[in-house]
């Protein structure tokens, strides 16, 4: 099993050191951190120096703690893995939709628990769905609710790329990056 460590060296392993490409909206990035999320907590110098310790807390604050995604590891550690990993790439808050989304397609017509509100957060409804969930289909449950996430998350791409033609530079390696 991954720690959140590990997942985060993964994922600056994955995004590397700086970029800026013009049809990136994101910016100018480095170790996978936008220069405006840098600026929002505290960094002043050039991108190209940002610290790889400063994206790592960053990671763990913003795309692991604030979203909860450490009370899914306890429960579901390949879901919470791949929630921080869309969530790096999409937003947490996309991410916590796609996992309430699957949970709401997955609960039997509310007869194992009751639809959850796409709000984009995990509070007590969503874990104690996803209890639910777990105690009824057990470690295959886990496994199907990422398969679910890693379906919305490629739809949302193919989405991004038809709706801004400069996103099919992106496409391909999305796909062949964030899904599997």
């Amino acid at each position: 099993m991954m720690t959140i460590d590990d997942l985060i060296e993964a994922v600056i392993v994955r995004e590397g050191g700086y970029v800026d490409d013009p049809a990136d909206r994101g910016g100018a990035t480095r170790w996978g951190i936008t220069e405006t999320v840098a600026r929002q907590h505290g960094y002043a110098g050039q991108m190209r120096a940002f610290p790889r310790d400063e994206a790592a807390a960053i990671y763990r604050r913003l795309y692991w703690l604030r979203p909860r995604f450490d009370a899914v590891a306890t429960r579901a550690p390949a879901l919470a893995a791949e929630l921080f990993d869309t969530g790096v790439n999409m937003g947490p808050a996309v991410a916590v939709g796609f996992l309430q989304r699957a949970l709401n397609a997955l609960n039997r017509g509310a007869r194992d628990y009751p639809d959850l509100a796409r709000d984009g957060a995990i509070g007590p409804r969503t874990l104690a769905a996803l209890d639910a969930l777990l105690a009824h289909r057990g470690r295959s449950g886990e496994a199907v609710l990422v398969k679910a996430i890693e379906a919305l998350q490629g739809e949302r791409y193919l989405h991004l790329a038809e709706t801004r033609p400069a996103n099919e530079a992106f496409v391909y390696g999305w796909l062949a990056n964030r899904i599997g």
